[in-house]
């Protein structure tokens, strides 16, 4: 039996549309005849040329319509509207940048104005301290009493017109160093014009008898005045090995140690060795026999008491030197 032919396919849409499409040009290199092409159409070899005048035409409508729209978009943005709108970006920009450094420029201004107040404040301090303007004019002496304190005074009286910031400390100690009765002394500026010395006395603690005199002494040893009779006020000092000895430096520690009451009553001391310090009272006479200067502070503290409780008129013999077990004569 046979078998029944198959029906065609329908065409697909590019199919479709490449059937209905005319056929390309004729080359006229490769075809010379549009007849003898392959598959070229006798009908469109027939067909007339299309005028001359009508190719050129037709190409220069796009060109046209280029230059025209060229033209509108020059005349629409100029020169001008180019830089607005370039200004326009950069202000943005730049509003933009202060927004985010706000807070950064505020911390650097608090800092750039506290660090020059800080130097104009400096500047101006040191400017006025070393300047005329603060000199001293006035020299005060405090804290003496048994030394002259105009003569002090006069001693320093090279310091006026000196600037308070630029007062010389070596030469106010040379001109201290000349009085023995100071121990120490600090500077005090008191502006605009005044300069105040307060001084330290030395505390004598009695004379030690010499070739030249009664020699004024502190605890310390050092000489503080010369009279051919004993200074009155104050004990005669006898000690074995001089003002450098160690029991000369016991007796020091023993009278700083007194009472200012006990201390006016003492005419003499006297030690052989650091050990056995002895006192005088004036007027009756009567001894205090210390020991040495451990626990001065205590015995000072029986001393006075046991003084308060028998007088030294009805005692010869105060001693102390054990303040646990104090004996009475």
């Amino acid at each position: 039996m046979r078998r029944p032919t198959p029906l065609p396919q329908a065409p697909t849409p590019r199919e479709a549309v490449e059937a209905d499409a005319p056929p390309p040009a004729a080359d006229p290199i490769l075809f010379p005849n549009p007849v003898a092409r392959p598959g070229a159409s006798t009908r469109l070899a027939d067909q007339p040329a299309p005028p001359e005048g009508d190719a050129p035409r037709e190409a220069e409508e796009p060109s046209r319509v280029r230059a025209g729209s060229d033209d509108a978009a020059s005349e629409s943005i100029g020169v001008r509207d180019v830089w607005a709108a370039a200004r326009a970006r950069r202000k943005a920009l730049r509003a933009e940048v202060r927004r985010f450094t706000a807070r950064q420029r505020r911390r650097r201004a608090i800092w750039i104005t506290v660090v020059a107040a800080l130097v104009v404040l400096v500047l101006g301090t040191l400017g006025a301290a070393y300047s005329p303007l603060f000199a001293v004019q006035k020299v005060t002496v405090a804290g003496t009493q048994t030394l002259d304190a105009g003569a002090v005074e006069q001693a320093l009286s090279g310091q006026i017109g000196t600037p308070l910031a630029r007062v010389d400390s070596s030469a106010v100690k040379a001109a201290l160093v000349q009085f023995p009765l100071v121990e120490s002394y600090t500077l005090e500026a008191r502006p605009p014009h005044e300069l105040v010395v307060r001084i330290v006395e030395r505390t004598p603690i009695g004379s030690v008898e010499s070739a030249a005199g009664f020699t004024l002494v502190d605890a310390a040893g050092v000489a503080l005045s010369t009279t051919p009779d004993p200074p009155a006020g104050h004990p005669v000092i006898t000690v074995t090995g001089g003002i450098g000895s160690p029991a000369f430096a016991a007796i020091g520690t023993v009278f700083r140690t007194l009472p200012a009451d006990i201390r006016a009553q003492v005419t003499a001391m006297s030690a052989t060795t650091p050990n056995d310090v002895t006192l005088t009272l004036g007027g009756t006479g009567t001894s205090v026999v210390w020991g040495n200067a451990d626990d001065s502070s205590k015995k000072a503290q029986v001393l006075a008491a046991m003084m308060s409780a028998r007088p030294p008129g009805s005692v010869s013999v105060y001693d102390v030197s054990s303040p646990g077990a104090v004996v009475v004569r």
